[in-house]
């Protein structure tokens, strides 16, 4: 509390990063394996369960017309 009367300054700390060693390679193994991985995720097998319950919708509909037509 008295310090900074007396013109003291914190000094900001010190501190030493290491290098590190940039891999192109090893970034670009990276980047496919990410492809890949989001190329799978992105493959959805919902589409044809989604058709079949069309169809069946569609077939029901007409049979109720058809049954209604003929009364």
């Amino acid at each position: 509390m008295i310090r900074p009367m007396f013109g003291f300054r914190p000094k900001p700390k010190k501190f030493d990063l290491p290098f590190r060693y940039h891999d192109p390679e090893k970034e670009q193994r990276e980047d496919e394996r990410r492809k890949r991985r989001i190329k799978f995720q992105t493959h959805n097998r919902v589409k044809p369960k989604q058709n079949v319950k069309v169809l069946a919708l569609a077939l029901l509909l007409s049979l109720v017309v058809y049954i209604i037509t003929l009364l």
